[in-house]
């Protein structure tokens, strides 16, 4: 799978230029990697429009977490049952052996690991 295809849902995205979700989002559409970004407030990063809420979003591929366990729990079923995500990063400090349990249950690829490592390596 070439990475064009697989579109990323990142989930706690932040237009603060030192957070790690902002630097995946620019760092994502850098590689030509389809890129949604999900956060608290409306706002964009570069040219990506940061949504709130639960948007419709088609055909992803992979959702790269930046919220912490404690803040997953309104995102776990729109994950889930609606992105229908062929993978799920759990980027440091992201990890949730409930939510991963669940992922692994519903056939999602659990990968602990951060996202820019990832892209980093050319291992995304």
């Amino acid at each position: 799978m070439k990475s064009k295809d697989k579109k990323t849902v990142v989930i706690g995205a932040s237009a603060k230029p030192f957070r790690f979700s902002y630097s995946a989002v620019v760092e994502l559409n850098r590689n030509s990697i389809p890129v949604e970004a999900i956060g608290l407030r409306k706002d964009s990063i570069e040219d990506i429009e940061i949504q709130t809420g639960n948007p419709s979003i088609t055909d992803t591929h992979t959702v790269t977490m930046y919220v912490g366990p404690k803040n997953q729990a309104a995102y776990i079923d729109y994950i889930i049952n609606e992105l229908k995500p062929k993978r799920i990063i759990f980027n440091p400090g992201t990890e949730n052996d409930e939510f991963e349990a669940l992922a692994k249950e519903n056939g999602i690829e659990v990968i602990k690991d951060c996202t820019l490592k990832m892209l980093a390596f050319k291992a995304f």
